[in-house]
């Protein structure tokens, strides 16, 4: 073999490193702001989910605009989109992942901590890039990563997740949802586990 048969051997070997990569990679973040308009989701007193999930969706958008990220929210404002058509955006982009975000209620107060959902398995690895992310910016209680069959969920094409930030209607936690600091501790972990996961996918790690 000579000298510039290797040189052609090594160049189609980048380049076929290169295509695998980018294969791997997603194009766009689709970030769904749970609830808003007259579905308030949890509340306690004045403290409503759909105003966190927003605040938090935007600081999640502009964090990943900044790292060079295409990005897609489901709503800017206080508005009601339907779970349906929330799904429907999500899949208009073929290459891309869905992130809905919400902040969790029960009517039990003594519960507490952040957890992630996911449907398929495929969705999976997303789920727990993101979880980590969060718990790593913010030592809460880890509630886990664990499988539902939330609508939203079921209807997305595409990797997809529902990520809750804390409990309004937890006491101690619901403190802490209303400061801009914690949700903006949310939105970085949230967007630390994206581009680990993104990271992942390019090197094969995960499909």
């Amino acid at each position: 073999m000579n000298k510039f048969q290797k040189t052609i051997i090594c160049l189609l070997a980048i380049l076929a490193t290169s295509v695998v990569s980018q294969a791997g990679k997603f194009r766009t973040v689709i970030i769904d702001p749970g609830h808003g308009g007259k579905d308030n989701g949890g509340s306690y007193g004045r403290v409503y989910e759909k105003h966190l999930a927003l605040d938090t969706a935007l600081r999640v958008d502009y964090l990943l605009r900044r790292k060079g990220y295409s990005t897609r929210l489901t709503r800017k404002s206080d508005v009601f989109i339907s779970l349906s058509k929330r799904a429907d955006i999500a899949n208009r982009y073929s290459n891309s992942i869905f992130v809905s975000i919400h902040y969790n209620y029960t009517y039990n107060k003594a519960i507490k901590g952040l957890e992630t959902f996911y449907y398929t398995s495929r969705s999976k690895p997303l789920a727990s890039y993101i979880q980590t992310g969060m718990l790593r910016k913010y030592r809460a209680h880890n509630r886990g990563v664990k499988y539902a069959k939330y609508a939203v969920l079921r209807r997305a094409k595409n990797p997809s997740v529902l990520v809750e930030c804390g409990f309004v209607s937890n006491y101690s936690e619901r403190r802490r949802c209303m400061k801009g600091w914690y949700r903006q501790k949310m939105a970085e972990g949230i967007v630390d586990g994206i581009v680990k996961y993104q990271s992942a996918r390019s090197r094969g790690y995960v499909r």
